[in-house]
C-alpha cells in the first residue's frame, strides 16, 4: 500500500475560490473551482477524464502490491504443466512481472483500464456463430482497427491531461512536484494484465480466466498507465461465478480444464492465432468455421446479457470481417491479406496461417463441391503445412458429400 499523507487543511491562494460583486444584485458571486480535498478527489477526476476518451472504467494500484510475488508463483505452475504451448515469451522477464517498477523507472502508481469493444450486442447465452457454418468467424475485438494502438494512444492522451493538473495537487503529496513519469501499455510488456485489473476492482476473474464486470460482461479490452504519482489502491470486487460452469461446459476443444485455468495450447483463439504450423487434428473439428480467435466462452456467460456497446469507432467491423464467408476469404491474395489487414489485429497470425486457418473452416463447413475446387486451386502453392490442412479439409468435404449421396 501507498503511505499517502493526508492534505493540509489551510488551502494555498491559488486553490482558494475567487470572488467578485455583481453590482446589479448586489450579491457575492463565487466561482469554485475543481475542489481537490483529498486523493479520492483526484482519482475521481481522472476517472472522468478516463471515461470520456473511451475508456469505460479505470482503477488504481500501486507497483508495489503483494499480487505480482503471488501470481509469479501460479505463472510457474502453469508453465510447469505445459499450457503455453508456443508462448515462449511467457518464460521470460520473471523478475519484470514480479517487480513492475522495473519497467519504468519512477512509476509509482498504475492506473488500469478498461475498454468495450462490442459494435453490435450478441444474442444472451447463444453461440450464434454455430449458426453460420460457411462464414468465417473472426473474433469479435479484431474486426476493426488494431486496438493496441488505440489503446495506448489514448492512455498517453489521458497522461497528458494528468500533466496539465499537477499544479492543482501538490498540497497532497502525492509526488505532483516532482517530474511526472508515464508510460502507456496495452498488452506490450510482461505485465499482469488482467490480475491488475481484479486487483483494481475493475472486476473478477471468471472460470474462463477472462475479466468479468457486473455491469459491463466480458467484452472488453485492458490497458494499463505507469504514472509517477503516489495514489490509494483500489479495491477488489466479490466474484459472481458462484456454481456456474456455462464456459467450461461450452468450449469446443475443453481448454478450460478446470474453474480459472486455461491450457492455452488447446484454447482456439491460441491455435487460430498464436500457434505455427500443423494444428492437431484432434482439434480440427472443433475449431469450426472460427478463423481468427473465439468468443465461445464469453458469449455463453450469463453475465454478458449487460456486455455494453462501444463508443469507440475504431473497434467497427473493417472489409466486411463480421459477414464474410469462409469462400470470400480463400479467395484472398496475399496483395488482399496485406491490403486489408494494415493496422488489423489479424497481421498476426500471418496470410498462410490464416489460409490454414480457413482450410480447417472448409472442411467443417456445409457439403459442396465447389468447396472441394476451391481448396484443391491452393494446393502446392504455398508450403507442406498448408497442403497438409487443405488434404485433411478435401477429405472431410468428400465424406459429407458421399453421405449426402448414400
Amino acid at each position: 500500500m501507498n503511505n499517502i499523507t493526508e492534505p493540509n487543511e489551510q488551502i494555498s491562494s491559488k486553490h482558494r475560490p475567487s470572488m467578485h460583486t455583481d453590482k446589479n444584485k448586489d450579491k457575492i458571486v463565487v466561482n469554485q473551482p475543481i475542489a481537490f480535498a483529498t486523493t479520492a478527489d483526484v482519482k475521481q477526476w481522472i476517472k472522468t477524464q478516463a471515461q470520456a476518451l473511451g475508456f469505460a472504467d479505470c482503477g488504481f494500484l500501486s507497483v508495489h502490491h503483494p499480487l505480482f510475488a503471488k501470481q509469479i508463483v501460479q505463472l510457474q505452475q502453469w508453465l510447469d504443466k505445459g499450457y503455453e504451448g508456443q508462448l515462449q515469451f511467457m518464460h521470460s522477464n520473471h523478475e519484470l512481472r514480479a517487480n513492475p517498477e522495473k519497467l519504468v523507472d519512477g512509476a509509482k502508481t498504475i492506473i488500469s483500464v478498461r475498454m468495450d469493444y462490442l459494435t453490435q450486442a450478441p444474442t444472451p447465452r447463444t453461440i450464434t456463430d454455430n449458426d453460420h457454418p460457411n462464414q468465417g468467424i473472426i473474433a469479435r475485438y479484431a474486426r476493426g482497427r488494431d486496438y493496441h494502438k488505440t489503446m495506448r494512444s489514448r492512455l498517453k492522451q489521458l497522461a497528458l491531461k494528468i500533466e496539465t493538473m499537477l499544479p492543482e495537487w501538490q498540497h497532497l503529496n502525492i509526488g505532483s512536484e516532482r517530474d511526472f513519469i508515464f508510460r502507456p501499455f496495452s498488452d506490450s510488456a510482461p505485465i499482469f494484465e488482467r490480475p491488475i485489473a481484479d486487483a483494481a476492482g475493475l472486476g473478477w476473474t471468471g472460470k474462463h480466466t477472462l475479466l468479468i464486470n457486473k455491469q459491463a460482461g466480458s467484452f472488453f479490452v485492458l490497458g494499463e498507465l505507469f504514472i509517477s504519482l503516489e495514489l490509494p489502491d483500489d479495491q477488489p470486487i466479490k466474484e459472481h461465478c458462484g456454481s456456474c460452469s456455462a464456459c467450461i461446459d461450452i468450449c469446443p476443444t475443453q481448454a478450460i480444464v478446470a474453474p480459472y485455468e486455461l491450457n492455452a495450447s488447446a484454447c482456439i483463439s491460441y491455435l487460430t492465432i498464436e500457434h505455427k504450423g500443423t494444428i492437431d487434428t484432434k482439434y480440427r473439428r472443433a475449431i469450426g468455421n472460427r478463423v481468427f480467435g473465439c468468443d465461445d466462452c464469453q458469449l455463453i456467460c450469463p453475465w454478458n446479457r449487460y456486455a455494453n456497446i462501444t463508443p469507440v469507432e475504431d473497434f467497427a467491423p473493417r472489409h466486411n470481417l463480421d459477414s464474410s464467408s469462409l469462400l470470400e476469404l480463400w479467395q484472398w491474395q496475399e496483395a488482399d491479406f496485406m491490403k486489408k489487414t494494415e493496422g488489423s489485429p489479424l497481421r498476426r497470425t500471418g496470410y498462410v496461417s490464416f489460409l490454414r486457418n480457413i482450410a480447417i473452416g472448409l472442411g467443417n463447413a456445409n457439403a459442396c463441391a465447389d468447396t472441394v475446387a476451391q481448396l484443391q486451386s491452393k494446393l502446392g502453392v504455398h508450403n507442406e503445412i498448408l497442403d497438409e490442412h487443405i488434404l485433411w479439409a478435401i477429405t472431410e468435404q468428400q465424406d459429407k458429400l458421399k453421405a449426402i449421396k448414400s
